[in-house]
């Protein structure tokens, strides 16, 4: 069975997160060959954190990236389901609040924060459209949400080129600078299955979020997708409905 299906464990995807905690930053960088820093940064800037904003950061890991948000004066709560990256991440940022849980369950409140987001766990979440549902309930109206995610580059050279990192290059890598190599297969395996910038988009929109759009980073390996949660109530409302009854439906049309 491939390991990146979308029908994946959370408690074996977590425990295998887990495993990698201690060395993740650092294969992470090797792995990206510096790109991750740049990622981070274009998602800082799109998060755009104001003093006094209160954002929550999804599948956080260690809180690389919480920390970077934090810098700029908002309050972060670094969110994961990692038992493992939680307590380095606890070790490594002690200002910053962590919480274990899950992204298809947020512990908190509807209209809490600010701005939400998650940089490469939507790909790791066992029902993506759920953990978007739950990122729109907990933002205040007119939030938004940022998304930074392994893409699909458009142009074929790319593409091709980029898969043939993934099938040989990466796993050598992983192999010297990872603590559990076989956990950069599932990584491999769960870019390749994930959709592309279009049907991500149109995920974000079926949830509720107005104003989505999306920007490729180095070219198309990686997409930055935006959306806000609509200020107005009634289009809230609409939206609202409109999800219930593609939930009513989904769960009373016969398989196929």
């Amino acid at each position: 069975m491939n390991r990146a299906d979308m029908d994946k464990a959370p408690d074996d995807v977590a425990g295998m997160f887990t495993e990698v905690a201690a060395r993740y930053d650092v294969t992470n960088t090797v792995l990206s060959a510096g790109n991750a820093a740049l990622w981070r940064m274009a998602t800082v800037r799109a998060v755009s954190p104001q003093p006094r904003e209160r954002i929550l950061d999804v599948a956080a890991g260690t809180g690389t990236s919480s920390a970077a948000l934090a810098r700029r004066g908002a309050t972060v709560v670094a969110v994961d389901f990692s038992p493992g990256m939680v307590e380095v991440g606890r070790t490594k940022h002690p200002k910053i609040e962590f919480v274990e849980a899950n992204a298809e369950r947020l512990p908190f409140g509807d209209n809490e924060f600010d701005a939400v987001t998650i940089s490469f766990g939507l790909r790791n979440v066992e029902h993506p459209k759920v953990a978007l549902a739950e990122m729109y309930r907990v933002l205040k109206p007119g939030g938004r949400l940022v998304i930074c995610e392994f893409s699909r580059p458009p142009q074929v050279l790319v593409r091709a080129g980029y898969h043939a990192y993934l099938k040989h290059v990466m796993p050598l890598v992983a192999r010297a600078s990872s603590s559990n190599p076989e956990a950069y297969d599932y990584l491999a395996e769960s870019i390749e299955a994930w959709p592309d910038q279009g049907t991500l988009s149109q995920w974000i929109r079926g949830v509720g979020f107005t104003r989505v759009a999306h920007r490729n980073l180095t070219s198309g390996v990686v997409a930055l997708h935006r959306g806000r949660k609509p200020e107005d109530a009634a289009i809230r409302a609409t939206t609202a409905k409109r999800r219930a009854t593609r939930q009513r439906r989904s769960t009373t049309e016969p398989a196929a």
